[in-house]
């Protein structure tokens, strides 16, 4: 079938709607030749922290045609998962965990590829052409194309912000040799606020638009691989997976509905407020039954289990004690260390009881070393 390229543009746009994204738009392949530059600057002040794979192919992620020369345009497409319930609402909860809410339901990476192949063959069904799908994985800066491409605008907290669907998007990118007419890029609609800047817990923000990767809660509890730094454990409260803040204070959000977001996306039981003592319990085959088909089961059983000590640390919560003493022993180094910062949290005499009996059986001072290394913030956090 043989399609005017404007005709065939809207044709894209409804079967795209029809195949579960919200909203879809296009742009040239060479959008946003800025973003080369920024990616450049971002990198040189060391803000990726240990994500070393955006600077090993950063000269495929400044743009498009590096990644694929072959491409004309882009197709870039958001799948909504917006929240039923308030983002923020378990923070007053330290006995609950909180998971980011797009880590909440199925893994968006298995929902989102699946409709983009599916447009991806109904797309060259009809009008021919090679084309590549990505979503994350791969090297595009989806966020700047998605700008550029005219389905909203990269907000000061440095993700995408839609007029309709605030700031719950799930970006896609499709890759063609097709030559279709790029939409209009979206105006930056933030104005004066600064709503996502004041709330992040760990001042992440050096300036509006810029993250710092490395005191970013998202970062620390899902890809940084080693201890959280003593100074960032405190304010990390009780997120055990990702942070919410600075999306959920976006004023754009009143206008995001919730009956829009793909229903792959809600909140499984289990994950929408789990208790931190049933994650303290979990062994390896426990923590991959829980998280199956959940993007959390990537970063495995030992960084759950830091990141569900520290909020146990900073839960306050005598119950917590014997789970929590139960892991000092684990032998992952991460687990280990973090349970004895988090004996240190919930009960000073006890840690400072256990160290001094562990010194005196083991006489080791490698084992008080350990403990101290893993107690040093603790007081001036309390």
């Amino acid at each position: 079938m043989t399609d005017d390229p404007i005709s065939l543009r809207e044709a894209i746009r409804d079967e795209a709607l029809k195949l579960g994204f919200a909203t879809c738009g296009f742009a040239r392949a060479d959008a946003a030749p800025e973003s080369a530059a920024r990616l450049d600057q971002w990198l040189a002040t060391g803000a990726h922290g240990s994500m070393e794979w955006m600077e090993a192919r950063k000269g495929e992620r400044a743009r498009p045609q590096g990644l694929w020369p072959e491409a004309r345009s882009l197709i870039m497409l958001g799948m909504s998962y917006a929240p039923r319930e308030d983002p923020m609402r378990l923070a007053d909860a330290p006995g609950i965990g909180r998971i980011s809410v797009y880590a909440q339901g199925t893994d968006y990476h298995d929902v989102v590829k699946k409709a983009l192949k599916h447009l991806a063959r109904w797309l060259v069904d009809r009008a021919g052409g090679a084309l590549k799908v990505f979503v994350d994985t791969a090297p595009v800066m989806e966020k700047p194309l998605s700008a550029a491409a005219g389905i909203g605008w990269q907000g000061k907290h440095s993700n995408l912000v839609s007029r309709e669907h605030g700031s719950w998007l799930f970006l896609g990118a499709i890759m063609t040799s097709l030559d279709l007419p790029p939409d209009d890029p979206h105006d930056d609609r933030c104005g004066s606020c600064s709503a996502c800047q004041a709330a992040c817990p760990t001042d992440a923000f050096p300036r509006p638009y810029v993250v710092d990767a490395r005191r970013c809660i998202s970062y620390l509890t899902i890809e940084h691989k080693g201890p959280i730094p003593a100074e960032f454990r405190a304010p990390i409260g009780n997120r055990i997976y990702g942070c919410d803040d600075c999306l959920a204070v976006c004023p754009w959000n009143k206008f995001a509905e919730a009956a829009a977001a793909n229903r792959a996306f809600a909140a499984r039981a289990e994950l929408a407020a789990p208790e931190l003592e049933d994650l303290l319990g979990l062994d390896d085959a426990g923590f991959r039954a829980v998280f199956a088909g959940s993007p959390i089961k990537r970063i495995g059983r030992d960084r759950m289990l830091r990141n569900a000590l520290v909020a146990a640390g900073n839960s306050g919560l005598a119950a917590l004690l014997p789970p929590v003493v139960a892991l000092l022993d684990d032998p992952a180094p991460v687990v280990r260390g973090a349970a004895v910062w988090a004996l240190g949290r919930l009960d000073p005499a006890g840690f400072a009881a256990e160290r001094a009996a562990r010194l005196a059986c083991e006489k080791d001072e490698a084992v008080a070393a350990e403990w101290d290394a893993e107690i040093a913030a603790a007081p001036a956090a309390r």
